[in-house]
């Protein structure tokens, strides 16, 4: 079943808006004052979702006053397509991209899963667009590189391993239950995995190319380990300047293991004295839905500090 992708531009107390950056086009759903003197708040969704997925954290932060944009990262949702830039290094110029072309100097990056892996590399190379970043069920990819084995639950693993094949992952997405199994896997519990949710995710995996976007974006972080693009990415990490970090993860997350999640050592010693970790227990890899209200309280009070309205 092929979806058009504008029966993903879902309503509610935002508004959507398509916007130019980096060369390609992005939608984003925008909330709070229109003034680009608030605090502007990025957030990047996870495989397998789309903006959607910030739903329940969209209308609290315009509540308190930020200026809120939930993107659709590129091969996602209502954002373009096209058949490369799915590593990291450009999809942080994407974001850095769609930062300046809503007004802005300055933004709190706030990335779940995947786009978590994108927020910990906004420091990394875009710098003097980042004021903070906040990572969820996302450990520091130093640290989830050097424990890869351990930091993944093993069915996580292997479904990592089918994702490098060609073709078929692609149409496990769109063609069999494969996006709502993994929702269920990787969940503290299942309670939140709606009709409407089960169904939602299952349109926008069926949204042309976007099965194939996703599954290159996985296929990097995985394939770009032993070449010299993985490990110039890995040395623009170390090097890194330290910002205020907040990071949540879930005690039951099933994708990412909860006891490897936390930065330690070398890692988390560079990420500088604003760095918090916070494990929200019962919760799973799925956090901003799973947990909306603990997750919203969180953020808030960590923006209150590094971004204050």
């Amino acid at each position: 079943m092929t979806v058009d992708s504008s029966t993903l531009l879902i309503d509610g107390p935002w508004r959507h808006q398509h916007v130019a950056a980096n060369g390609a086009r992005f939608h984003v759903a925008l909330a709070g004052p229109d003034d680009n003197d608030a605090p502007l708040v990025v957030l990047l969704h996870g495989f397998p979702q789309f903006w959607w997925a910030w739903r329940h954290q969209v209308p609290a932060l315009a509540e308190a006053g930020y200026r809120v944009a939930a993107m659709d990262l590129r091969g996602s949702g209502g954002s373009d397509k096209p058949p490369l830039g799915y590593d990291v290094p450009t999809l942080v110029r994407d974001v850095a991209g769609l930062v300046r072309s809503l007004g802005s100097q300055r933004a709190v990056v706030v990335g779940s899963g995947t786009g978590g892996e994108v927020a910990w590399a906004m420091p990394a190379y875009q710098p003097d667009v980042t004021l903070a970043v906040a990572a969820l069920s996302a450990p520091h990819p130093l640290q989830a590189r050097s424990q890869r084995g351990a930091a993944l639950r093993l069915r996580a693993a292997r479904h990592l391993a089918f994702f490098q094949l060609p073709l078929l992952p692609e149409r496990a997405l769109t063609r069999t239950d494969l996006v709502v199994r993994l929702l269920r896997e990787w969940s503290g519990g299942t309670g939140w995995i709606t009709p409407e949710v089960a169904t939602t995710y299952r349109r926008a995996a069926s949204v042309p190319f976007a099965a194939h976007s996703a599954m290159e974006q996985v296929r990097w972080l995985v394939r770009s380990g032993p070449r010299m693009d993985g490990q110039r990415h890995l040395a623009a990490l170390r090097a890194a300047e330290a910002v205020p970090v907040l990071q949540l993860h879930g005690g039951a997350d099933g994708c990412r293991s909860a006891p490897y999640a936390a930065a330690t050592g070398r890692v988390a010693r560079g990420l500088g004295a604003g760095y918090r970790f916070e494990l929200i227990p019962g919760t799973g890899h799925f956090l901003a839905e799973e947990a909306p209200e603990r997750v919203n309280e969180l953020l808030l009070r960590w923006l209150r500090e590094v971004a204050p309205v």
